[in-house]
């Protein structure tokens, strides 16, 4: 952790991104190669997939149209994980963070958090992105949300309300208690509120896993010891609890609101956890 005297501190770890479609590029020679965002969404995992100049290498050697599909493993291997962090902050919004070194990361922090000094490092493991959903300015984000919530009489072992406010403008409330995870989102008008709602549930389950049990573990050079889906730590759909989602009236254009219900529903599971200062609160290895 960051050497101080903080109110609440964090360390978080690898988190491989985990979507269901793998990779997957084609190309003809001297063309341009199909983005793998085509192939399923990936939470800004193949936005610098190696798929695409694989293929086109491989099209242009060869003379030949190529298909190219990463296995799993070679998606571990060489994909952008949400880099590990380890962050102190103060109530008043002063704090320090330490992170693996990734492009943006400090500017992301800032943008949400201008008090908060950030320290790259270079940590042996695979590569991150900024690309990946929140990273950086969600873990802040949750810190200051869970320090507010607090402020307003929240309890460290009670979820919530923990309330947060994405770069997008989006906002949202959540409780995360017995019956479930309940949200409140607020987005501007919405363009297909059944939309709106599944993007919201599907946030609201990554962050349960983020915080709970969600990690990659590497090698002591960095290399990832995890290759399989199961491995990963995802909340399995029988241990999800039910989440009900609320929309609010906001006239306005639409903004992203799934991002914002992503940061409260991790600040108030942290909250429901007791905040543990390491996450994944909940994950043990034998």
């Amino acid at each position: 952790m960051p050497p101080g005297d903080w109110d609440l501190t964090l360390r978080t770890t690898w988190v491989e991104p985990a979507y269901l479609e793998t990779d997957a590029s084609w190309c003809q020679p001297g063309g341009v190669p199909a983005s793998p965002l085509a192939n399923g969404g990936a939470f800004g995992g193949k936005w610098e997939s190696v798929a695409p100049a694989v293929a086109r290498r491989l099209a242009d050697q060869t003379g030949r149209a190529v298909r190219v599909l990463l296995s799993r493993e070679d998606v571990v291997r060489t994909g952008a994980k949400r880099p590990p962090l380890a962050a102190g902050i103060n109530a008043d919004g002063n704090g320090r963070m330490r992170a693996a070194r990734t492009p943006g990361l400090a500017d992301a922090v800032h943008a949400v958090a201008p008090r908060i000094s950030v320290e790259e490092l270079d940590v042996p493991g695979p590569p991150t992105s900024l690309a990946i959903r929140g990273a950086g300015w969600a873990e802040v984000t949750v810190m200051l949300a869970v320090l507010e919530a607090m402020g307003d009489g929240a309890r460290a072992g009670e979820g919530g309300p923990v309330s947060a406010r994405a770069p997008s403008g989006g906002t949202a409330v959540a409780v995360v208690d017995g019956s479930g995870v309940h949200v409140r989102v607020a987005c501007g008008d919405a363009l297909d509120p059944v939309v709106l709602r599944s993007y919201c549930t599907g946030a609201a389950h990554m962050a349960l896993g983020w915080v709970r049990s969600e990690g990659l573990a590497v090698d002591e050079e960095g290399r990832p010891q995890d290759l399989t889906i199961r491995s990963f730590g995802i909340l399995r759909a029988q241990d999800m609890p039910a989440v009900e989602v609320d929309i609010a009236e906001d006239p306005g254009p639409p903004v992203n609101g799934s991002d914002a219900v992503f940061a409260a529903v991790a600040g108030a599971a942290w909250l429901s956890e007791g905040l543990a200062p390491e996450w994944p609160t909940r994950r043990t290895r034998s």
